[in-house]
């Protein structure tokens, strides 16, 4: 097994993961730290170091709100359940797991972006564990990146200091410096550099929409997945704020830190620093800076400004519900007419069609927007056809609680991690995992999730969506076409916000 590979920066040493046919590297530095004078620029190049670096470990963690310490929320009992997880500043590093017994194999590489808001989340995460990704002939790469005040802030100080560059955005040049680093590297991990899909959840799948329509990151990568990333819905992927909106922020938190040059917040500890950032009450994010984000990337997409390479995406099918907040008709109808406009007495029909109930007609007129944001992607492509989009919904039964197929609740499966989870699954979502988990490399491989199960058999066929055919995967106790999507309120709701959003 390939135990040890050269790097650019110097040899990096892994270990046995539990299949001893994997090799995994932990914690191999892919830019220098971000700390001090580097606080809020750009990453910069890695040093080199001496002898042999033990990639036996994970890094630290970005600067963020401490894991595990909620007893109330979902994901400290799903994932986050170490508080005293090592974090700090210094956290651009990556993880590879690889299956390569040789440097010259040149196998299908995927690099992962995790998600939580662009305000926490690590590679770490248990259910990240890329070993099962592996085993079916892929290099696997985790890539770290620094989150919140660190990774999106913006000043004009900042933008001052680099005036024909990068003045925001931070955390997402980390991701890019990783896919470059990884297009640099790859090889010595038995990785195909002309092969790279990334592929990210929730905020991370906003990232990857972000990389694809970005022109700075264009040939960097051949094919794209994208879970629960929001697609073309409203509040998602759009309406970001422009740099100079986002630098009077910037000089709004000055002001409350009590700083007045880029000097003195730089020297500011990295922990009073957040704590300050958590107080400001503000939620940093994505910029459009001109330079890595042109545009919303709706827009772009619209226009026909983005890389055009095959994409999976999707959703789960219990995330962030909405729901008509009324208790009569009277009520639905003014709801209806306030939200809809002249599109209203549509919507009143499909919800109120076969009943007078409200518990019902309010069950009806339930929406899914990260679903909603996904079809209009699939059918604004239906028609313009400038590339092959495969799109699924995932809501098999969960056990262990009354969440459902809440969001993230697919990452278990993506990377067939059940084992490591405390819900009792049992054989079907096993079967489930095994298949989506080989859906995913499949289209790694080929840009194309179909194939074999483990047993020889073919799994059932995943279709492109398109006009005429309108396919999506329900990845349900098992895997197959959904026939009920998409419905006649998914098909409303996609009419009535290109009208208004004015997509033609």
């Amino acid at each position: 097994m390939l135990r040890r590979a050269v790097t650019e920066n110097g040899i990096v040493e892994g270990l046995p993961a539990s299949d001893p046919r994997i090799t995994v590297f932990k914690g191999i530095p892919f830019a220098a730290p971000p700390v001090g004078e580097l606080r809020w620029k750009p990453p910069q190049p890695c040093k080199n170091w001496e002898g042999i670096l033990k990639a036996y470990t994970f890094a630290p963690i970005s600067i963020q709100a401490m894991p595990g310490l909620d007893p109330n929320n979902i994901y400290t009992k799903e994932w986050h359940v170490d508080p005293n997880i090592p974090m700090s500043e210094d956290c651009l590093y990556l993880n590879i797991w690889t299956p390569a017994k040789h440097s010259d194999e040149r196998l299908p590489v995927m690099i992962w972006f995790f998600g939580g808001g662009l305000q926490v989340g690590y590679t770490s995460e248990m259910e990240f564990d890329g070993e099962r990704i592996a085993r079916r002939g892929i290099v696997f790469v985790s890539v770290n990146y620094r989150l919140n005040v660190f990774g999106f802030f913006a000043h004009p100080q900042i933008s001052e200091e680099n005036k024909d560059g990068p003045k925001a955005n931070f955390g997402l040049l980390d991701q890019l410096a990783g896919i470059e680093w990884v297009k640099r590297n790859i090889s010595a991990f038995g990785g195909d550099p002309e092969n790279i899909t990334i592929f990210g959840q929730s905020a991370g799948g906003g990232c990857v929409t972000a990389h694809i329509t970005s022109p700075v990151s264009k040939g960097l990568f051949q094919k794209a997945i994208i879970q629960s990333g929001g697609g073309f819905a409203p509040r998602f992927n759009q309406g970001y704020p422009d740099l100079s909106e986002a630098e009077k922020m910037g000089e709004e938190f000055f002001k409350f830190l009590g700083v007045k040059s880029l000097e003195e917040a730089r020297k500011i500890d990295a922990k009073v620093l957040f704590k300050k950032a958590e107080e400001f009450g503000h939620r940093w994010g994505f910029v459009k800076d001109g330079y890595y984000i042109v545009d919303d990337p709706v827009k772009l997409i619209v226009k026909g400004s983005w890389h055009k390479i095959p994409l999976i995406m999707g959703h789960t099918a219990n995330e962030f519900i909405e729901k008509p907040d009324v208790e009569t008709i009277e009520e639905f109808k003014e709801y209806a007419y306030k939200r809809f406009g002249e599109d209203a007495e549509e919507y009143i029909k499909i919800c109120c069609e076969g009943s007078n109930d409200i518990s019902e007609i309010k069950e009806k007129g339930k929406i899914n927007m990260f679903e909603i944001g996904n079809l209009m992607w699939c059918e604004h492509n239906a028609k313009k056809k400038d590339t092959t989009i495969y799109c699924y919904c995932f809501d098999p039964e969960i056990p262990g609680d009354d969440a459902g197929s809440f969001h993230s609740s697919e990452l278990w499966f993506v990377f067939e991690t059940l084992a490591k989870c405390w819900r009792p699954f049992v054989g079907k979502h096993y079967d489930l995992a095994r298949q989506m988990c080989n859906y995913w490399t499949n289209f790694a491989k080929k840009g194309d999730p179909n194939g074999l199960d483990a047993d020889g058999t073919p799994m059932p066929v995943w279709r492109p969506y398109t006009e005429v055919e309108p396919f999506v995967m329900l990845f349900g106790d098992k895997p197959g076409k959904d026939p009920n999507r998409p419905t006649k309120l998914m098909k409303f709701m996609v009419r009535h916000l290109f009208k208004k959003l004015k997509i033609n």
